[in-house]
């Protein structure tokens, strides 16, 4: 009883919970049809939501006010910059993902570039940004017509015993990004920032570089993000990143990272996405309208941070 009590403290564990509520009470509804099915297309679907969740994880950490609101933009510049090097070629897919990584790289960086040249907060600068690449993906990307490398294509959708080998790359990375965040330098500095950033300065840790990796490690993951997504939708697109934008920030709050900041949750990104995608699959089967859909996925995520909140409050 006691092990419960302490699981159920942690605040990520919550938003497991609420995906598997959500998974039962879809195959419920289904009689117990396509359970399984519906696993491998939320773990295939969640991958891209967690990459870019814990790039706008680390950056949420840093403190209040520091968000990345340019990822929509630059996932879809990203895709046409990969599908354009790679041109449908098996032999240009890694530089194709490294030109990818590149642009999201070079978006992340000019990012923290506006805000301390301009000294203008985060959330105003990296939407600023946002419509300037936005305007350049639709100058170079708009109607791009090529298609991934017949390789790349299915290493994005192919999968191990049901599990999509996007999943497993991804929980490998999501250990690694745990690692780094509790272990390692950058990940320590990244949460003294976000604790009290005055401390850190003086703790001597250099705030302006940490916040500048962080913007750059956001930027980074959006990039790849792009480029993995045309792969598996077979082609890039404008506004292929679009719902990423409150997706990325959702899987964040409600795994359990705090929004003012210091303190990170890897595992509950994960979980986030899980549940967000599981939510939008069993409102789909339930036949509920776009309206009606948007107004309880609202209160069920509201539900899921309080029900999470309340557990810390008891610690």
């Amino acid at each position: 009883m006691a092990s419960l009590r302490l699981l159920l403290a942690k605040p990520w564990i919550w938003s497991f919970i609420g995906a598997l509520l959500v998974w039962l009470a879809t195959i419920a509804f289904t009689g117990g049809y396509g359970g399984g099915g519906m696993i491998t297309a939320a773990l295939s679907l969640a991958v891209f939501t967690v990459i870019v969740g814990v790039g706008q994880m680390f950056v949420i950490t840093l403190g209040p006010g520091n968000v990345d609101l340019s990822l929509p933009a630059n996932i879809g510049l990203a895709s046409a910059v990969a599908m354009k090097v790679m041109d449908g070629n098996d032999a240009m897919i890694a530089v194709g993902l490294l030109a990818a990584v590149a642009c999201g790289m070079a978006v992340g960086a000019a990012n923290y570039l506006l805000i301390w040249a301009l000294r203008i907060p985060p959330i105003i600068a990296t939407l600023s940004a946002s419509f300037i690449i936005q305007s350049i993906d639709i100058s170079y990307g708009r109607g791009l017509q090529i298609k991934p490398p017949p390789g790349f294509a299915s290493f994005t959708n192919w999968q191990i015993l049901g599990i999509p080998i996007l999943a497993i790359l991804t929980v490998l990375f999501t250990i690694g990004a745990a690692i780094a965040l509790q272990r390692m330098i950058y990940g320590r500095s990244v949460l003294a920032i976000g604790q009290n950033i005055r401390a850190a300065w003086f703790a001597g840790i250099n705030v302006g570089r940490i916040r500048f990796l962080t913007y750059t490690l956001s930027g980074a993951l959006g990039g790849l993000d792009g480029a993995l997504l045309a792969g598996y939708f077979r082609g890039a697109n404008v506004d292929i990143g679009n719902e990423y934008l409150l997706a990325s920030i959702a899987v964040v709050v409600i795994g359990g990272t705090s929004v003012a900041g210091g303190k990170a949750n890897v595992p509950g990104v994960w979980g986030a996405a899980l549940f967000l995608v599981l939510l939008l699959t069993m409102l789909n089967t339930f036949g509920v309208s776009a309206g009606v859909r948007l107004l309880l996925t609202g209160l069920i995520i509201v539900g899921v941070i309080t029900a999470a909140g309340g557990q810390k409050a008891l610690r």
